[in-house]
């Protein structure tokens, strides 16, 4: 019997600078590859237009590098380049909707979040508004629903969820999960353009299209993973194997973002400090290595376990590169 080739991704948005958070994920999805002969995709996620900066992705892909990191195919690969851009992959994306918009498991939704938080009451959290299903048979067409809005919004694509539907996979890092979507998150958002252009979608059918079968990704997505497995279902494809780690958060517990701080990893690039040190910080940070060692990504490959690493957030300091304490505990 052959033996299915493992395939992951490296999948950055370019709506920013490189963080700490964004490398630490990047790096265990890397060295799972690596440690299980996988193949290595970059993918540039551009969906979320609004916010992409000019000149990201070429940063990113400097930054990247600059760390140690490499793959086997994707951005940066060849003349293929715009086959794994998401923005250059709309026709795939329609078709995908096409075919949920036949089987009648997805409608236009005109509901704002003012509207929906506005019909709630029960409680709800920032990540995961409950939708009831409000324009659920409203509408004949994206279009007949964008003529009833205001001319600077349009509908999104709302997945129809089936009621009481289990949705239940095993998580590589966090065991058995099981989840009733139509009790958490009701029909949702699969995207808000015309074409089906979005997160929600877009995810499923890129990695079904490029072969990724292996998904490390932080946990706060895994709450999320049921509706992507939903489409999955929804589309006759199979779900990839599922690792959701801990995120990086700082001293306040929220996760890493500008309130903390520069924590660019071009800031410390350009401030001169080694790739090195960076990579051993945060290898660190999952148990392979002492705080104050510099390490190559080839080098911790080489102390790769996955089952060290710890299951609660990491919390960053600016000080975690500056630490030269040689008493610090071996890996």
């Amino acid at each position: 019997m052959n033996q299915i080739e493992i395939k992951g991704r490296l999948a950055p948005s370019p709506t920013g600078a490189l963080h700490f958070g964004n490398i630490r994920t990047f790096m265990v999805a890397w060295l799972m590859l690596r440690s299980r002969g996988g193949r290595v995709v970059m993918r540039i996620e551009d969906l979320d237009h609004p916010k992409n900066k000019p000149g990201a992705v070429a940063a990113m892909i400097d930054d990247l590098r600059w760390l140690g990191f490499d793959w086997d195919e994707g951005y940066g690969c060849g003349d293929s380049d715009a086959e794994y851009v998401q923005s250059n992959r709309m026709d795939i994306y329609e078709r995908a909707l096409h075919k949920l918009k036949s089987a009648g498991l997805v409608y236009p939704c005109t509901c704002s979040r003012r509207d929906i938080e506005a019909g709630l009451s029960a409680p709800h959290s920032d990540e995961c508004l409950y939708y009831g299903g409000t324009c659920r048979g409203q509408f004949n067409d994206f279009e007949s629903a964008r003529s009833t809005m205001p001319q600077n919004r349009i509908p999104a694509w709302r997945f129809r969820v089936t009621e009481g539907e289990v949705v239940d996979f095993t998580d590589g890092f966090h065991g058995a999960y099981t989840q009733v979507p139509s009790e958490v998150s009701g029909d949702f958002v699969l995207a808000r353009h015309p074409q089906g252009a979005g997160y929600m979608l877009a995810v499923v059918v890129d990695d079904d299209a490029m072969g990724i079968n292996q998904v490390v990704r932080g946990d706060d997505l895994l709450s999320a993973t049921p509706r992507h497995i939903l489409i999955y279902r929804a589309l006759g494809l199979n779900p990839p194997e599922y690792f959701h780690l801990p995120l990086v958060v700082g001293p306040d517990g929220r996760r890493l973002a500008k309130r903390h701080g520069d924590t660019r990893v071009a800031r410390y690039r350009e401030a001169g400090m080694k790739p090195q040190r960076i990579i051993g910080a945060l290898a660190a940070s999952c148990g392979w290595a002492r705080h104050d060692e510099e390490l190559s990504l080839a080098a911790v490959l080489t102390r790769f376990d996955f089952a060290s690493i710890p299951h609660a957030p990491f919390i960053w300091r600016d000080d975690i590169l500056k630490r030269t304490d040689v008493h610090s505990p071996p890996y």
